[in-house]
Protein backbone atom coordinates (compact mmCIF):
# COMPACT_ATOMS: atom_id res chain seq x y z
CA UNK A 1 0.00 0.00 0.00
CA UNK A 2 2.64 2.51 0.58
CA UNK A 3 4.64 1.50 -2.41
CA UNK A 4 1.10 2.16 -4.67
CA UNK A 5 1.00 5.00 -2.65
CA UNK A 6 4.43 6.75 -3.56
CA UNK A 7 3.75 5.64 -6.98
CA UNK A 8 0.74 7.04 -7.51
CA UNK A 9 2.31 10.35 -5.72
CA UNK A 10 5.22 10.27 -7.82
CA UNK A 11 3.02 9.76 -11.21
CA UNK A 12 1.24 12.69 -9.82
CA UNK A 13 4.17 14.66 -9.67
CA UNK A 14 5.19 13.87 -13.46
CA UNK A 15 2.10 14.67 -14.52
CA UNK A 16 2.18 18.47 -12.59
CA UNK A 17 5.36 18.73 -14.16
CA UNK A 18 4.49 17.76 -17.77
CA UNK A 19 1.46 20.22 -17.83
CA UNK A 20 3.49 22.52 -16.44
CA UNK A 21 5.69 22.13 -19.33
CA UNK A 22 2.97 21.81 -21.71
CA UNK A 23 1.69 24.71 -20.31
CA UNK A 24 4.60 27.07 -20.75
CA UNK A 25 5.21 26.16 -23.87
CA UNK A 26 1.94 26.77 -25.43
CA UNK A 27 2.10 29.87 -23.52
CA UNK A 28 5.13 30.77 -25.29
CA UNK A 29 3.95 29.35 -28.97
CA UNK A 30 1.10 31.79 -28.29
CA UNK A 31 4.21 34.55 -26.99
CA UNK A 32 5.80 33.78 -30.46
CA UNK A 33 2.57 33.82 -32.54
CA UNK A 34 1.57 37.31 -31.03
CA UNK A 35 4.86 38.67 -31.73
CA UNK A 36 4.44 37.37 -35.35
CA UNK A 37 0.94 39.12 -35.77
CA UNK A 38 2.33 42.28 -34.54
CA UNK A 39 4.64 42.83 -37.42
CA UNK A 40 1.65 41.85 -39.94
CA UNK A 41 -0.78 45.11 -40.79
CA UNK A 42 -4.22 44.78 -39.30
CA UNK A 43 -7.04 44.82 -41.73
CA UNK A 44 -9.78 47.09 -41.09
CA UNK A 45 -12.83 47.60 -43.04
CA UNK A 46 -15.50 50.45 -43.52
CA UNK A 47 -18.79 50.08 -44.84
CA UNK A 48 -19.20 53.33 -46.64
CA UNK A 49 -21.83 55.35 -48.37
CA UNK A 50 -21.15 56.27 -52.25
CA UNK A 51 -23.97 59.19 -52.88
CA UNK A 52 -22.41 61.73 -53.98
CA UNK A 53 -18.34 62.43 -52.28
CA UNK A 54 -19.16 60.20 -49.60
CA UNK A 55 -17.07 57.51 -50.83
CA UNK A 56 -13.90 59.34 -52.04
CA UNK A 57 -14.13 61.33 -48.75
CA UNK A 58 -13.73 58.09 -46.70
CA UNK A 59 -11.08 56.72 -48.91
CA UNK A 60 -9.07 60.08 -48.57
CA UNK A 61 -9.22 60.05 -44.76
CA UNK A 62 -8.36 56.28 -44.64
CA UNK A 63 -5.25 57.48 -46.64
CA UNK A 64 -4.31 59.82 -43.86
CA UNK A 65 -5.20 57.58 -41.44
CA UNK A 66 -2.53 54.43 -42.90
CA UNK A 67 0.20 57.30 -43.27
CA UNK A 68 0.32 57.62 -39.39
CA UNK A 69 -0.45 54.06 -38.89
CA UNK A 70 1.68 51.71 -40.99
CA UNK A 71 0.66 49.00 -39.43
CA UNK A 72 -3.10 49.48 -40.48
CA UNK A 73 -4.82 48.78 -43.77
CA UNK A 74 -8.13 50.22 -44.34
CA UNK A 75 -10.36 49.27 -46.88
CA UNK A 76 -13.77 50.77 -48.10
CA UNK A 77 -16.17 49.34 -48.81
CA UNK A 78 -19.00 50.71 -51.59
CA UNK A 79 -22.73 50.10 -50.32
CA UNK A 80 -26.18 50.39 -51.95
CA UNK A 81 -27.19 54.22 -52.27
CA UNK A 82 -30.90 53.66 -50.93
CA UNK A 83 -30.92 53.31 -47.11
CA UNK A 84 -33.27 50.68 -47.02
CA UNK A 85 -31.63 48.68 -49.35
CA UNK A 86 -28.00 49.23 -47.23
CA UNK A 87 -30.07 48.32 -44.02
CA UNK A 88 -30.56 44.89 -45.58
CA UNK A 89 -27.06 44.17 -46.86
CA UNK A 90 -25.86 45.45 -42.88
CA UNK A 91 -28.67 42.85 -41.24
CA UNK A 92 -26.70 40.21 -43.36
CA UNK A 93 -23.46 40.90 -42.11
CA UNK A 94 -25.04 41.04 -37.76
CA UNK A 95 -27.03 38.00 -38.85
CA UNK A 96 -23.74 35.91 -39.84
CA UNK A 97 -21.88 37.60 -37.01
CA UNK A 98 -19.53 37.97 -39.64
CA UNK A 99 -15.85 39.94 -38.47
CA UNK A 100 -16.01 40.48 -42.48
CA UNK A 101 -16.69 44.63 -41.78
CA UNK A 102 -15.50 46.60 -38.96
CA UNK A 103 -17.18 50.16 -39.09
CA UNK A 104 -20.30 50.67 -40.14
CA UNK A 105 -22.01 54.26 -41.96
CA UNK A 106 -25.43 53.90 -39.66
CA UNK A 107 -28.92 56.10 -40.35
CA UNK A 108 -29.37 58.27 -37.72
CA UNK A 109 -32.79 55.93 -37.14
CA UNK A 110 -30.82 52.90 -36.82
CA UNK A 111 -29.10 52.70 -33.19
CA UNK A 112 -32.59 51.44 -31.57
CA UNK A 113 -32.93 48.85 -34.33
CA UNK A 114 -29.21 47.27 -34.05
CA UNK A 115 -27.85 48.20 -31.16
CA UNK A 116 -27.64 44.68 -30.39
CA UNK A 117 -24.66 44.34 -32.75
CA UNK A 118 -22.46 47.23 -31.98
CA UNK A 119 -19.92 48.55 -29.65
CA UNK A 120 -20.24 50.25 -26.20
CA UNK A 121 -18.18 53.48 -27.80
CA UNK A 122 -18.07 54.82 -23.96
CA UNK A 123 -15.62 51.67 -23.43
CA UNK A 124 -13.05 53.03 -25.66
CA UNK A 125 -13.19 56.70 -24.47
CA UNK A 126 -15.81 58.08 -26.50
CA UNK A 127 -16.26 60.41 -23.37
CA UNK A 128 -13.61 62.69 -24.34
CA UNK A 129 -15.24 63.56 -27.94
CA UNK A 130 -19.35 63.55 -27.30
CA UNK A 131 -19.28 67.07 -25.43
CA UNK A 132 -18.03 68.48 -29.00
CA UNK A 133 -20.91 67.23 -30.86
CA UNK A 134 -24.57 68.56 -30.94
CA UNK A 135 -26.08 66.51 -27.63
CA UNK A 136 -29.52 65.22 -29.46
CA UNK A 137 -27.69 63.42 -31.83
CA UNK A 138 -25.48 61.86 -28.95
CA UNK A 139 -28.67 61.24 -27.37
CA UNK A 140 -30.02 59.98 -30.20
CA UNK A 141 -27.43 57.31 -30.87
CA UNK A 142 -27.48 56.50 -26.80
CA UNK A 143 -28.93 53.15 -26.30
CA UNK A 144 -29.85 51.63 -22.47
CA UNK A 145 -26.76 53.82 -21.45
CA UNK A 146 -24.57 52.99 -24.56
CA UNK A 147 -23.20 55.20 -26.87
CA UNK A 148 -23.18 52.79 -29.84
CA UNK A 149 -22.71 55.25 -32.67
CA UNK A 150 -20.43 58.23 -32.92
CA UNK A 151 -22.18 61.62 -34.64
CA UNK A 152 -20.73 61.58 -38.44
CA UNK A 153 -22.50 64.14 -40.02
CA UNK A 154 -25.93 65.78 -39.72
CA UNK A 155 -28.59 66.33 -42.52
CA UNK A 156 -31.67 68.15 -43.11
CA UNK A 157 -33.84 68.53 -45.91
CA UNK A 158 -33.05 71.40 -48.16
CA UNK A 159 -35.21 72.83 -51.42
CA UNK A 160 -32.87 73.89 -54.20
CA UNK A 161 -34.16 76.46 -56.80
CA UNK A 162 -32.53 78.45 -59.66
CA UNK A 163 -31.69 81.46 -58.65
CA UNK A 164 -31.27 82.57 -62.76
CA UNK A 165 -34.53 81.07 -63.53
CA UNK A 166 -36.60 82.70 -60.67
CA UNK A 167 -35.37 86.35 -61.81
CA UNK A 168 -35.94 85.75 -65.33
CA UNK A 169 -39.54 84.74 -64.69
CA UNK A 170 -40.02 87.95 -62.64
CA UNK A 171 -40.21 85.97 -59.13
CA UNK A 172 -37.92 87.69 -56.37
CA UNK A 173 -37.62 85.19 -54.19
CA UNK A 174 -38.01 81.46 -53.54
CA UNK A 175 -41.88 79.73 -52.66
CA UNK A 176 -42.85 80.56 -49.29
CA UNK A 177 -45.56 77.89 -49.64
CA UNK A 178 -46.21 74.20 -51.20
CA UNK A 179 -49.19 76.31 -53.23
CA UNK A 180 -46.34 78.79 -53.98
CA UNK A 181 -44.39 76.18 -54.83
CA UNK A 182 -46.44 74.38 -57.55
CA UNK A 183 -47.54 77.68 -59.56
CA UNK A 184 -43.76 78.87 -59.88
CA UNK A 185 -43.05 75.37 -61.10
CA UNK A 186 -45.70 75.62 -63.39
CA UNK A 187 -44.93 78.71 -64.96
CA UNK A 188 -41.23 78.29 -65.84
CA UNK A 189 -41.55 74.74 -66.80
CA UNK A 190 -43.66 75.90 -69.60
CA UNK A 191 -41.75 78.85 -69.92
CA UNK A 192 -38.31 76.44 -70.82
CA UNK A 193 -40.26 73.79 -72.86
CA UNK A 194 -41.82 77.04 -74.96
CA UNK A 195 -38.19 77.84 -74.94
CA UNK A 196 -37.07 74.81 -76.49
CA UNK A 197 -36.26 72.16 -73.60
CA UNK A 198 -38.93 69.67 -73.65
CA UNK A 199 -36.96 67.59 -71.03
CA UNK A 200 -37.14 70.38 -68.51
CA UNK A 201 -39.42 70.02 -65.64
CA UNK A 202 -40.98 72.29 -62.19
CA UNK A 203 -39.86 69.93 -58.93
CA UNK A 204 -37.66 66.95 -58.48
CA UNK A 205 -37.80 64.95 -55.26
CA UNK A 206 -37.19 61.61 -53.83
CA UNK A 207 -40.41 59.52 -54.87
CA UNK A 208 -39.33 55.57 -54.91
CA UNK A 209 -40.40 53.46 -52.21
CA UNK A 210 -37.97 53.68 -49.68
CA UNK A 211 -37.02 55.10 -46.75
CA UNK A 212 -36.43 59.00 -48.89
CA UNK A 213 -40.13 58.96 -49.56
CA UNK A 214 -40.73 58.64 -45.47
CA UNK A 215 -38.41 61.57 -45.27
CA UNK A 216 -40.31 63.66 -47.62
CA UNK A 217 -43.78 62.32 -47.20
CA UNK A 218 -42.82 63.77 -43.56
CA UNK A 219 -42.21 66.83 -44.19
CA UNK A 220 -45.47 67.29 -46.69
CA UNK A 221 -47.60 66.05 -43.81
CA UNK A 222 -45.75 67.71 -40.88
CA UNK A 223 -45.81 71.20 -42.82
CA UNK A 224 -49.27 70.64 -43.17
CA UNK A 225 -50.08 70.61 -39.37
CA UNK A 226 -50.70 66.75 -39.90
CA UNK A 227 -48.67 65.40 -37.17
CA UNK A 228 -45.50 63.04 -37.34
CA UNK A 229 -46.68 59.58 -38.16
CA UNK A 230 -46.49 58.44 -34.31
CA UNK A 231 -46.14 60.89 -31.98
CA UNK A 232 -43.36 60.71 -29.04
CA UNK A 233 -45.71 59.51 -27.12
CA UNK A 234 -46.77 56.90 -28.88
CA UNK A 235 -49.94 58.01 -30.28
CA UNK A 236 -50.25 56.40 -33.85
CA UNK A 237 -51.74 60.39 -35.60
CA UNK A 238 -51.28 59.91 -38.85
CA UNK A 239 -54.57 58.75 -40.01
CA UNK A 240 -56.32 62.33 -40.14
CA UNK A 241 -57.83 64.86 -43.17
CA UNK A 242 -54.06 67.34 -43.08
CA UNK A 243 -51.95 64.41 -43.63
CA UNK A 244 -53.92 62.77 -46.42
CA UNK A 245 -54.51 66.17 -48.01
CA UNK A 246 -50.71 66.57 -47.91
CA UNK A 247 -50.55 63.23 -49.65
CA UNK A 248 -53.03 64.04 -52.37
CA UNK A 249 -50.90 67.60 -52.45
CA UNK A 250 -47.96 65.51 -53.94
CA UNK A 251 -49.49 62.88 -55.98
CA UNK A 252 -51.03 66.14 -58.14
CA UNK A 253 -47.14 67.00 -59.09
CA UNK A 254 -46.33 63.59 -60.65
CA UNK A 255 -46.69 63.91 -64.38
CA UNK A 256 -47.50 68.05 -64.06
CA UNK A 257 -44.62 69.47 -62.88
CA UNK A 258 -42.83 66.42 -61.72
CA UNK A 259 -42.08 63.58 -63.91
CA UNK A 260 -43.87 60.14 -64.04
CA UNK A 261 -40.38 58.92 -62.98
CA UNK A 262 -39.77 60.57 -59.87
CA UNK A 263 -41.44 57.45 -58.66
CA UNK A 264 -38.20 55.76 -59.23
CA UNK A 265 -36.26 58.26 -57.87
CA UNK A 266 -33.74 58.50 -54.81
CA UNK A 267 -31.40 61.43 -54.48
CA UNK A 268 -29.22 60.46 -57.17
CA UNK A 269 -31.49 60.87 -59.64
CA UNK A 270 -33.17 63.98 -58.49
CA UNK A 271 -29.55 65.82 -57.85
CA UNK A 272 -28.30 64.60 -61.70
CA UNK A 273 -31.78 66.41 -63.28
CA UNK A 274 -31.48 69.56 -61.60
CA UNK A 275 -27.55 69.43 -62.24
CA UNK A 276 -28.05 68.71 -65.75
CA UNK A 277 -30.42 71.90 -66.09
CA UNK A 278 -33.75 70.19 -66.19
CA UNK A 279 -35.36 71.30 -63.05
CA UNK A 280 -36.36 74.30 -61.54
CA UNK A 281 -36.75 72.98 -57.94
CA UNK A 282 -35.19 70.30 -55.88
CA UNK A 283 -35.50 68.87 -52.93
CA UNK A 284 -31.85 67.00 -51.52
CA UNK A 285 -29.67 66.70 -48.92
CA UNK A 286 -26.87 69.44 -48.24
CA UNK A 287 -24.39 67.16 -49.99
CA UNK A 288 -25.64 68.41 -53.57
CA UNK A 289 -24.75 71.41 -53.11
CA UNK A 290 -21.00 71.15 -53.32
CA UNK A 291 -21.38 68.87 -56.43
CA UNK A 292 -24.13 72.20 -57.42
CA UNK A 293 -20.84 73.83 -57.85
CA UNK A 294 -18.70 71.38 -59.21
CA UNK A 295 -16.94 72.82 -62.33
CA UNK A 296 -18.48 70.24 -64.57
CA UNK A 297 -21.63 71.48 -63.43
CA UNK A 298 -24.55 72.79 -65.89
CA UNK A 299 -26.04 75.39 -62.95
CA UNK A 300 -22.82 76.81 -61.24
CA UNK A 301 -23.22 79.85 -59.77
CA UNK A 302 -26.90 79.55 -60.50
CA UNK A 303 -28.70 78.13 -57.57
CA UNK A 304 -29.43 78.49 -54.25
CA UNK A 305 -30.74 76.91 -51.09
CA UNK A 306 -33.64 77.80 -49.20
CA UNK A 307 -36.08 76.32 -46.38
CA UNK A 308 -38.80 73.74 -47.57
CA UNK A 309 -42.07 75.20 -48.04
CA UNK A 310 -44.93 75.08 -45.48
CA UNK A 311 -48.18 73.75 -45.67
CA UNK A 312 -51.38 75.07 -43.91
CA UNK A 313 -49.24 74.70 -40.54
CA UNK A 314 -47.65 77.92 -41.40
CA UNK A 315 -43.79 76.74 -41.06
CA UNK A 316 -41.83 74.39 -43.18
CA UNK A 317 -40.52 71.44 -42.12
CA UNK A 318 -36.97 69.47 -42.97
CA UNK A 319 -36.73 65.48 -41.73
CA UNK A 320 -33.87 65.20 -39.47
CA UNK A 321 -31.39 63.09 -41.59
CA UNK A 322 -27.44 62.03 -41.32
CA UNK A 323 -25.38 59.14 -40.75
CA UNK A 324 -22.96 58.02 -37.59
CA UNK A 325 -20.29 55.73 -37.42
CA UNK A 326 -20.39 52.49 -35.79
CA UNK A 327 -18.36 49.20 -34.70
CA UNK A 328 -19.21 46.02 -35.29
CA UNK A 329 -19.46 43.71 -31.80
CA UNK A 330 -18.09 41.07 -34.34
CA UNK A 331 -15.08 43.01 -35.48
CA UNK A 332 -11.72 41.10 -34.72
CA UNK A 333 -9.65 44.47 -33.95
CA UNK A 334 -12.41 46.06 -31.53
CA UNK A 335 -10.10 48.40 -30.53
CA UNK A 336 -7.81 49.65 -33.62
CA UNK A 337 -11.11 49.88 -35.18
CA UNK A 338 -12.77 52.43 -32.78
CA UNK A 339 -9.98 54.10 -32.70
CA UNK A 340 -10.05 55.11 -36.50
CA UNK A 341 -13.90 55.08 -35.74
CA UNK A 342 -12.51 58.67 -33.98
CA UNK A 343 -10.39 59.84 -36.10
CA UNK A 344 -12.94 59.75 -39.36
CA UNK A 345 -15.20 61.54 -36.73
CA UNK A 346 -12.68 63.98 -35.23
CA UNK A 347 -12.80 68.01 -36.13
CA UNK A 348 -10.29 67.96 -38.69
CA UNK A 349 -12.20 65.12 -40.93
CA UNK A 350 -15.66 66.32 -40.62
CA UNK A 351 -14.28 70.40 -41.13
CA UNK A 352 -12.94 68.18 -44.80
CA UNK A 353 -16.27 66.80 -45.08
CA UNK A 354 -17.85 70.08 -45.05
CA UNK A 355 -15.94 71.98 -46.53
CA UNK A 356 -14.92 69.64 -49.64
CA UNK A 357 -18.76 67.94 -49.84
CA UNK A 358 -20.96 70.41 -47.83
CA UNK A 359 -21.86 67.83 -45.22
CA UNK A 360 -22.81 69.00 -41.82
CA UNK A 361 -20.78 68.90 -39.32
CA UNK A 362 -22.23 67.23 -36.20
CA UNK A 363 -19.34 69.82 -33.97
CA UNK A 364 -20.61 72.63 -32.95
CA UNK A 365 -17.57 74.32 -33.60
CA UNK A 366 -17.74 74.10 -37.06
CA UNK A 367 -20.19 76.08 -37.41
CA UNK A 368 -18.32 79.30 -36.82
CA UNK A 369 -15.61 78.17 -38.71
CA UNK A 370 -14.46 81.36 -41.63
CA UNK A 371 -13.19 78.19 -43.61
CA UNK A 372 -16.21 75.83 -43.49
CA UNK A 373 -18.74 79.06 -43.98
CA UNK A 374 -16.81 80.65 -46.99
CA UNK A 375 -17.54 76.87 -48.70
CA UNK A 376 -21.25 76.32 -47.45
CA UNK A 377 -22.62 79.80 -46.54
CA UNK A 378 -26.07 78.38 -46.01
CA UNK A 379 -24.73 76.12 -43.06
CA UNK A 380 -24.80 79.78 -40.83
CA UNK A 381 -27.96 81.06 -42.48
CA UNK A 382 -29.71 78.22 -42.64
CA UNK A 383 -28.77 77.00 -38.78
CA UNK A 384 -31.95 76.92 -37.16
CA UNK A 385 -33.28 73.95 -40.27
CA UNK A 386 -30.72 71.43 -38.98
CA UNK A 387 -31.05 72.14 -35.19
CA UNK A 388 -34.87 71.94 -35.40
CA UNK A 389 -35.31 69.39 -38.09
CA UNK A 390 -38.66 67.26 -37.54
CA UNK A 391 -37.56 63.61 -36.56
CA UNK A 392 -39.07 60.15 -38.08
CA UNK A 393 -40.53 58.11 -35.05
CA UNK A 394 -37.59 55.83 -35.04
CA UNK A 395 -37.36 55.98 -30.61
CA UNK A 396 -40.67 55.53 -30.02
CA UNK A 397 -41.54 52.72 -32.53
CA UNK A 398 -37.56 50.71 -31.93
CA UNK A 399 -36.83 48.16 -32.45
CA UNK A 400 -39.72 47.93 -35.20
CA UNK A 401 -39.17 51.30 -37.26
CA UNK A 402 -37.67 49.88 -40.14
CA UNK A 403 -41.21 47.81 -40.05
CA UNK A 404 -43.43 51.03 -39.62
CA UNK A 405 -41.42 53.18 -42.24
CA UNK A 406 -41.59 50.51 -45.36
CA UNK A 407 -45.78 50.35 -44.48
CA UNK A 408 -45.87 54.37 -44.66
CA UNK A 409 -43.47 55.06 -47.41
CA UNK A 410 -45.56 51.64 -49.53
CA UNK A 411 -49.19 53.27 -48.61
CA UNK A 412 -47.69 56.47 -50.11
CA UNK A 413 -46.00 55.85 -52.84
CA UNK A 414 -49.77 53.64 -53.70
CA UNK A 415 -51.45 57.04 -53.58
CA UNK A 416 -48.28 59.32 -55.72
CA UNK A 417 -49.03 56.13 -58.54
CA UNK A 418 -52.46 56.84 -58.23
CA UNK A 419 -53.77 53.47 -56.88
CA UNK A 420 -55.39 54.86 -53.95
CA UNK A 421 -56.53 58.39 -52.36
CA UNK A 422 -54.72 59.82 -49.53
CA UNK A 423 -57.78 59.15 -47.22
CA UNK A 424 -57.28 55.34 -47.56
CA UNK A 425 -53.58 55.72 -47.29
CA UNK A 426 -53.61 57.58 -44.12
CA UNK A 427 -56.20 54.59 -42.89
CA UNK A 428 -54.43 51.86 -43.88
CA UNK A 429 -50.89 53.12 -42.39
CA UNK A 430 -52.48 53.36 -39.00
CA UNK A 431 -53.99 49.99 -39.33
CA UNK A 432 -50.93 48.79 -40.21
CA UNK A 433 -48.89 50.40 -37.29
CA UNK A 434 -51.19 49.39 -34.97
CA UNK A 435 -50.61 45.74 -35.76
CA UNK A 436 -46.71 46.12 -36.03
CA UNK A 437 -46.75 47.91 -32.65
CA UNK A 438 -49.14 45.27 -30.76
Amino acid sequence: MKLLKKITLCSTAICIAMMSVFANGTQEMANQEKMASSSEKIKLVVAAGAVGQELQLVKDAADIYMEMHPNIEVECLETPDLSTDRLGLYLQYFEAKSSAVDLYQIDVIWPGDIAEHLLDLNEYGAKEYTSDHFSSIVQNNTVDGKLVAMPWFTDAGLLYYRTDLLKKYGYSAPPKTWKELTEMAKTIQMGERDAGNQDFWGYVWQGNSYEGLTCDALEWVYSNGGGSIVEPDGTISIDNAKAASAIDMAASWVGNISPDGVLGFGEEDARNMFQGGNACFMRNWPYAYSLGNSKDSMIMGKFDVAPLPAGDSGHGAAALGGWQLACSKYSAHKKEAADLLFFLADYEQQKTRAIVGSMNPTIMSLYKDSDVLSATPFFGSLYDVFTEAVARPSTVTAPKYAEVSKVFFSEVHDALAGKQSGTKAVRNIKLDIEDIMD
